[in-house]
């Protein structure tokens, strides 16, 4: 059932309809929202169902480990790119989180070769996977091992988006200059537009 709105201490129902869930508290024999949120009811077997508020921040979807996420380079240096997490799968996110991804993490061979400039730019689209929480600055630790992840949309020095022509390298329509990238063999499910 659609969820419906409640703020904080609105009166939801008695304590004989329902039981108290998270997000409520009981006074008199009645059942109030402690926040505000939506109004959650679910019903087990022949008892009470149980009511209780999620807030609008905690049903917003947050990177798991596994998942695999569209993100946006912001900068670069020599050891790990930061990048901006958009989209979880093909949800977008109603705010920005931040990730890294390490030297290490970009691909799967060859690792000590790799270098991080040749891998992104800044303003790239990256599909990568999340490989650990954040930490109190909700930086996830993100990874592009996987033939799947890597860079989807990537311009040219021209500003024109380039077409990838190999798994490490992408190519200017226009200019015919070839820029090295982590290339992402891309799967249609995960494109992002």
């Amino acid at each position: 059932q659609p969820l419906s709105p409640c703020v904080a201490g609105e009166r939801l129902c008695s304590t004989e309809e329902a039981t108290a869930g998270s997000g409520t508290y009981t006074r008199h024999g009645f059942i109030f929202s402690s926040l505000a949120g939506c109004l959650e009811r679910k019903s087990e077997d022949n008892e009470l169902p149980v009511v209780s508020v999620v807030r609008d921040s905690e049903s917003q979807l947050l990177p798991n480990v596994g998942a695999v996420v569209t993100c946006k380079v912001c900068s670069i240096n020599s050891r790990f790119a930061k990048v901006h997490i958009l989209y979880v799968g093909s949800t977008p996110l109603k705010s920005t989180f931040r990730g890294t991804i390490r030297r290490e993490d970009i691909r799967a061979t060859e690792k000590d070769k790799v270098e991080v400039y040749k891998s992104f730019r800044p303003s790239d689209i990256v599909l990568a996977k999340v490989i650990s929480l954040g930490d109190a600055q909700s930086n996830y630790l993100l990874s592009t091992a996987e033939n799947e992840l890597g860079v989807v949309v990537a311009r040219s020095e021209a500003g024109v988006q380039m077409v990838p022509i190999s798994w490490c390298e992408m190519q200017c329509p226009r200019t015919h200059t070839k820029e090295f990238r982590k290339v992402a063999r891309v799967q249609p499910q995960f494109l992002q537009t």
